[in-house]
């Protein structure tokens, strides 16, 4: 038993978790009952969709809206819950309501799938993460059924109003349009525009985020005190969004096939959804493929940089990001220490933040090799591709329809390591140090740059 509690780490656990979970959606997107023509997916191209639907990414090679019956679409949604909120959520929540115990060793996996240093509330934080779900998609839903119920009639807008806000919140960009439409055809329209974006952003904040500002907006107003941790998320989230929004608002203005027709509002409606969509959400009221390079290649910095620890989004993570750009500018400064609101970033979450920021690159970089040779099309739509299929964004400038059996295979593969990998390698670096670290080899310099 102590061999194999040492083998299955809760590390593992969850990768394995999300594998089976993966499985279990392939099988059933393979039955006829999920697709119009009764046949079912191939079985590549439901591992596809499935792994697509539970890493919350939005990548599609067949149409979601007029591909799958409703059985199939329902599906979708599942694994799309399922993958945003956590598989070991639903199973805490499940059990909670069966009337039973948390036993300590479930209380360590959730600790690894909410991203905590340690046991202490995550049984707490699990409901709270259930609850905060449900009530901002239950909001996005009804918003969204009202505006839809006069375009579709009561039921479908309902349908699609769930869907979408579902959808939205985890980040996943799945859509019921049809034709690969997404929400291009609601570009104007400032209450679908809206609710999506906030969907997508609350989504992206992180559950540890919403758990605190849900926390503080309860306290009296002198108790009120974020965490770090959230100040720092929010900061970066806002200064990235604009960011994208100033790049897609300047290069875009007068592109006659994307911002150029619209008027003043309505373009920087558009340039704020597509900066925030970008951040891992996959949605989008423009074609990405008529955007000028400049403002691709911008989009594929969001992408990698992506949304916030313990959220329904993927990327390197905000935190991540600003602590490589701390770390650089103390080597500037030749400050030994970051210091931050009046505290002192630990060395190994320096580390880890390189490491996992390293690991993306090499990642990327392998895959796009890969895709070079399979796809034999120009860089930047590859490039495109798998930044957007690692940050589990989910947005593509056409190439995914059309992917050989390997660069399928390379993407799925993508996907995944997008969703668990960064995260495990964090889980992994986060464990109990060997006795290495009680001692320590005498220093001899190498020469850098």
């Amino acid at each position: 038993m102590n061999i194999l509690g040492k083998v299955l780490t809760p590390s593992r656990i969850l990768v394995v978790g999300f594998a089976l979970t993966i499985l279990l959606g392939t099988l059933l997107l393979t039955s006829p009952h999920a697709t119009k023509n009764g046949l079912g997916l191939s079985f590549l191209n439901a591992a596809f969709t499935s792994t697509s639907a539970v890493c919350v990414t939005g990548l599609v090679v067949v149409d979601t809206g007029t591909t799958f019956t409703l059985f199939g679409q329902w599906v979708i949604l599942g694994l799309i819950q399922v993958g945003g909120i956590g598989f070991m959520t639903f199973a805490t929540m499940f059990a909670i309501l069966m009337g039973k115990r948390i036993t300590f060793k479930e209380r360590l996996l959730l600790q690894e799938a909410l991203n905590q240093v340690s046991v202490e509330g995550v049984v707490r934080l699990a409901k709270s993460v259930f609850q905060i779900s449900f009530v901002i998609e239950l909001i996005g839903a009804i918003i969204l059924t009202l505006r839809w119920s006069s375009d579709f009639g009561w039921g479908k807008a309902a349908y699609f109003g769930i869907f979408h806000s579902v959808s939205a919140f985890n980040n996943a960009g799945f859509d019921i349009m049809g034709e690969f439409s997404s929400l291009t055809a609601y570009v104007g329209d400032p209450i679908i525009n809206i609710t999506i974006m906030l969907l997508i952003i609350c989504g992206g904040l992180g559950f540890i985020v919403l758990a605190d500002l849900k926390a503080n907006l309860k306290a009296k107003r002198g108790k009120r005190k974020f965490r770090l941790h959230t100040k720092i998320v929010l900061k970066v989230s806002g200064a990235l969004i604009l960011f994208g929004m100033l790049i897609i608002l300047i290069v875009e203005f007068t592109n006659p096939k994307t911002l150029g027709p619209l008027p003043l509002g309505t373009k920087i409606m558009a340039a704020f959804f597509q900066s925030v969509t970008t951040r891992t959400a996959g949605f989008n009221t423009l074609n990405f493929a008529d955007m000028h390079e400049t403002t691709l290649l911008s989009m594929i910095v969001l992408m990698f940089i992506g949304a916030s620890p313990s959220s329904t989004g993927g990327g390197i993570k905000t935190t991540t990001f600003m602590t490589i750009v701390l770390s650089v500018l103390s080597t500037y400064r030749s400050e030994p220490n970051i210091i931050l609101n009046g505290r002192t970033i630990p060395r190994d979450n320096i580390q880890k933040a390189w490491a996992i920021t390293t690991t993306a690159v090499f990642l990327i970089f392998f895959i796009v090799s890969i895709l070079s040779l399979t796809e034999r099309i120009d860089l930047l739509p590859v490039l495109f591709e798998a930044t957007s299929a690692f940050g589990t964004v989910g947005l593509s400038l056409g190439l995914t329809p059309t992917l050989t059996v390997v660069g399928k295979m390379a993407i799925i593969l993508t996907m995944f390591i997008g969703r668990v990998g960064p995260l495990t390698l964090a889980f992994v670096l986060a464990q109990k140090k060997s006795n290495q670290a009680h001692f320590k080899y005498p220093d001899e310099r190498i020469l850098i740059g």
